[in-house]
């Protein structure tokens, strides 16, 4: 990486800082702090849920599965958009309309303060892990482009490169750092810049790529079943099955329920998740082609690298540090998202209730700042392990196809219906749970009932097995516990009165509606855009592709800063007064 694109990429990384700063005075209170004062837009929170499950690992994984294995990578992510829809038509208002100010909270109400315990500290473990190796995937591929001098004390004896331990310690701190001071609002509109420059990087990469394979070079021989949607072990079983994980986690995961929670009314939670649906449905064939464009140049690249040596391959100077900084984007939307949720829980379920019932505003925001600084902290030691737990593709596809569901499912059934309680949940988690060991430890390869009939299924199907585990069986728990049940719970009552006397809080001019998101974008897609055309003075080649790529993110940042503009006074007095 060139001096030129290590400065792009620190000229990112302290404006995601000043984002951070800039809504330090914004927390008044534990709602600002956590649930944006319930007053984000809802293309804000639909932006900030679809880059809350990206992240380097995105492209690390899946990216790696495109090399390797070709279309499929990109259908398997489609059916997140599927998913995502799905949680708008039957999840995502009611969220919205129980009038809680964080998930915790609704737990609580739903099945008691035990399950509020139980879900913070499993949805915590997971959640650092997979957090965790987000982490590190995006600090494997910035060491990959930072070979160093022997002497240099941030140098790698073993590879030459930068250390991989100083990047995660690097961009750990960076994050950390924005989410402390900003909380969610922070949260939110980093994820918006992130989502718009990510966006471009990758568009501005694919047809760069396409003129390389154009330009006459030999093309490498593909798989048979490179083009195929559906492969051996990503068969249309699993990919039911995915859609069906992936609605349990888009629809109940703290973080993304948080996004639902955080805007004015149930309309906007819903449209935030048909716009999160609508955007997974499209992007995943975008950033995943150029790994695909990229197998058929090179056959023999480490496919975790692939997406990153891509853009090295073709990116004029200046621009892989904008890569590496969109890929550093989608890594800390999925990271500082949640942190954030988690801190809330620490502050509101814990700190308040159980040390400091009378806590002011200024306490808890104090208190979550430090929650937020320590599951930072953990974050990263988590980070530092990840090749010692088995590296970042094991862990990925394990936890999302395992764990995610069985926590989940409790949560959206107790959501839509009235006969399950804190047991169904505790059972349904435990058996899937186990479930999951007993497949992978007792009927492995070697293991006492390695050698039965179903074990050997098992073995030749490990993703289809891990989504009937993880996505099936919890559904099959819930359904009996359902069945079972002599009544509705007690606890269902006070959910059905809540949502029984909601109201959509009225727009009203200065109030609901905050114009400052739209703003931001503007004057940080303004500066990005100035940088790419000064880019295009130090480029002989590909000068025309840089002004385009320029002249798109100033397009954007005009049309974000008129949206942002004042009502004329006639307006504003059509709309009534403020409320």
């Amino acid at each position: 990486m060139s001096l030129i694109d290590s400065l792009v990429l620190a000229f990112y990384l302290i404006g995601t800082l000043a984002i951070g700063l800039y809504y330090v005075g914004r927390n008044r209170g534990s709602k600002d702090m956590f649930a944006a004062g319930g007053k984000s837009p809802w293309w804000v929170s639909g932006l900030s849920g679809f880059m809350t499950l990206k992240s380097a690992g995105t492209f690390v994984v899946w990216g790696g599965l495109a090399y390797r294995e070709g279309v499929v990578a990109i259908a398997i992510n489609t059916c997140i958009g599927i998913s995502a829809i799905l949680v708008g038509l039957f999840v995502a208002g009611r969220w919205r309309r129980t009038g809680v100010t964080t998930p915790a909270e609704f737990v609580e109400l739903r099945f008691g303060r035990g399950a509020v315990q139980f879900y913070t500290w499993a949805m915590m473990g997971v959640r650092i892990l997979s957090t965790g190796v987000a982490l590190y995937a995006v600090s494997v591929m910035l060491v990959a482009l930072v070979p160093l001098q022997p002497g240099n004390l941030l140098r790698d004896a073993a590879t030459g490169q930068l250390s991989v331990s100083f990047a995660i310690f690097l961009f750990g701190a960076i994050v950390i750092a924005y989410t402390v001071a900003g909380g969610l609002w922070a949260v939110l509109m980093t994820d918006v810049l992130q989502f718009i420059i990510l966006q471009l990087a990758v568009l501005f990469v694919i047809p760069l790529l396409l003129l390389r394979l154009n330009s006459g070079i030999e093309l490498v021989p593909l798989p048979a079943t490179f083009f195929s949607p559906l492969s051996e072990q990503y068969t249309l079983w699993f990919m039911a099955g995915w859609v069906g994980v992936h609605f349990f986690l888009v629809g109940a995961e703290w973080a993304f329920a948080q996004r639902y929670i955080c805007v004015p009314t149930d309309s906007d939670a819903r449209k935030s998740a048909y716009l999160f649906g609508a955007l997974y449905l499209i992007s995943p064939a975008l950033w995943l082609t150029p790994p695909i464009l990229f197998r058929m140049m090179r056959a023999d690249a480490n496919p975790e690298q692939a997406y990153i040596l891509a853009s090295q391959a073709v990116l004029p100077v200046g621009m892989l540090g904008l890569m590496m900084a969109a890929m550093f984007s989608a890594t800390a939307s999925a990271i500082s998202g949640q942190i954030n949720v988690f801190a809330g829980v620490l502050t509101e379920q814990f700190y308040r209730r159980v040390f400091r019932p009378a806590a002011s505003d200024r306490a808890l925001v104090a208190a979550g700042r430090w929650f937020t600084l320590l599951i930072g902290i953990a974050l990263v030691i988590v980070a530092l392990l990840v090749p010692q737990l088995g590296g970042a593709e094991k862990i990925i596809l394990t936890l999302t196809g395992l764990l995610f569901g069985p926590l989940m499912a409790p949560t959206i059934w107790g959501l839509l219906s009235g006969r399950i309680g804190a047991r169904a949940v505790l059972t349904t988690a435990l058996v899937s749970f186990a479930a999951g060991l007993w497949v992978k430890f007792a009927m492995a390869v070697g293991a006492p009932f390695g050698a039965s009939a179903i074990a050997v299924w098992m073995q030749g199907n490990p993703r289809i097995t891990d989504v009937l585990i993880g996505a099936v069986l919890p559904v099959v728990v819930l359904a009996v516990a359902h069945l079972l049940a002599r009544g509705d719970h007690p606890a269902w009552g006070a959910i059905r009165a809540r949502s029984a006397n909601y109201v959509p809080t009225p727009l009203a001019p200065g109030e609901d509606v905050d114009d400052a998101p739209a703003r931001i974008v503007a004057i940080c897609l303004s500066a990005s855009g100035v940088l790419t055309l000064l880019l295009a003075l130090l480029n002989e080649r590909d000068q025309g592709a840089l002004v385009l790529f320029g002249a798109a993110m100033l397009g954007i940042a005009f049309v974000a800063w008129r949206v942002s503009a004042p009502s004329p006074p006639a307006a504003a007095a059509e709309r009534g007064p403020s409320a």
